[in-house]
């Protein structure tokens, strides 16, 4: 698993100990109110067992800068709740929500709306544009909430349809727009306040599957060149696994599991999580750096290849070398040996270890 513990200079967002609690009096069960207890399992069990309903319980994570962070589960499991709650569209019960190292829960209603006005920007699966405004006009409605001059902000406005690929639809009112496109508005209004915080909850679930592809493709495009904090939320693990730097798996309002996509196919904490990853095309996802162990004899004549190689690409090259090949980080160094039998190794931790019908 992922270390949670990053230099604290790297660390954008960061949620600490985050309840999310329905019921008649949520606040009872934290007289500390910061949401820190020794047994959130049990704490859960008593609350769900008082008339309240758990939402979240206890989530911690940490969102580095410039990171793609995934929060995902099935429905019912907090994941939109939790990004609600980093917003405060949602007010937490008890927890700590960090923006560059300051509680967003301790902000006043002034302060909170500068926040969403300035450093961050929400985009959800339902576009929510408004239909009497054209494209340019949809997109630069937050700058004018700013009070942003209207030449100023239609030029900002412009620069963003530029980065969405929407030229030539600046005048298209919503309902002339295909899905996708109006998809691609809502993500170009979020963006004309040049967040830096990005919150997308299950932005392309409305779509259909292939406009879905493109819109991830046109998602990860965006963000190598805005290079944006991002959290998004989703219930589909092979998107999941599509646009994740790491990624957190929820279960009855808890994390179960974070890490990189590598990570929770090779070591999944339980067969809640292993039940996800099932399915996964491992070998389109690990690199040979997932594989890798410690050199045990010489490494000369051995070919050698960059850590982030693509195991399916090296298939066929591992069987037929026994030695296997060196893998390289950045600056040349070794940081091991790839072997056919490391890669049946790793992946053997992310199956059932019930035995099959082996002959010996």
């Amino acid at each position: 698993m992922t270390s949670e513990t990053p230099a604290k200079k790297d660390v954008k967002l960061s949620c600490r100990n985050v309840w999310k609690i329905y019921g008649e009096e949520p606040k009872q069960f934290f007289e500390a109110g910061n949401g820190a207890v020794e047994s959130p399992v049990s704490l859960a069990n008593t609350i769900s067992n008082s008339n309240h309903i758990v939402a979240n319980a206890d989530v911690s994570f940490n969102v580095h800068v410039g990171e793609i962070f995934v929060i995902m589960g099935l429905s019912g499991s907090g994941k939109s709740t939790i990004v609600r709650c980093i917003s405060r569209l949602v007010e937490p019960t008890a927890g700590e929500v960090l923006l560059d190292g300051e509680d967003v829960l301790k902000k006043s209603d002034a302060e909170l709306i500068d926040i969403r006005r300035h450093k961050m920007g929400m985009v959800f699966q339902s576009f929510g544009l408004m239909p009497h405004l054209n494209v340019i006009e949809n997109i630069a409605f937050p700058l004018k909430l700013q009070g942003v001059g209207e030449r100023e902000r239609c030029a900002q406005a412009e620069r963003v349809i530029e980065l969405v690929g929407l030229q030539g639809r600046e005048s298209n009112f919503p309902n002339e727009l295909s899905g996708g496109q109006q998809q691609r508005v809502g993500i170009a209004r979020s963006l004309a306040v040049e967040p830096e915080v990005w919150l997308l909850d299950e932005p392309f679930s409305a779509l259909d599957p292939l406009i879905r592809k493109k819109m991830q493709d046109e998602f990860l495009r965006i963000q190598s060149v805005l290079h944006k904090s991002i959290v998004f939320i989703t219930h589909d693990f092979q998107e999941a696994l599509r646009v994740a730097d790491r990624m957190a798996i929820m279960r009855d309002g808890a994390i179960v599991q974070v890490g990189r996509p590598a990570d929770l196919i090779l070591n999944p904490v339980d067969d809640y999580v292993r039940e996800f990853t099932r399915d996964v095309p491992w070998e389109s996802v690990l690199c040979a750096a997932d594989v890798a162990e410690a050199a045990d004899g010489p490494l000369k004549g051995l070919g050698r290849v960059t850590a982030d190689t693509p195991i399916d690409s090296l298939l066929g090259y591992l069987g037929e070398n026994a030695d296997g090949v060196a893998v390289e980080a950045a600056d040349g160094s070794v940081i091991g040996v790839a072997r056919a039998a490391n890669v049946v190794k790793a992946l053997a931790n992310g199956y059932d270890t019930t035995p099959a019908d082996v002959r010996r």
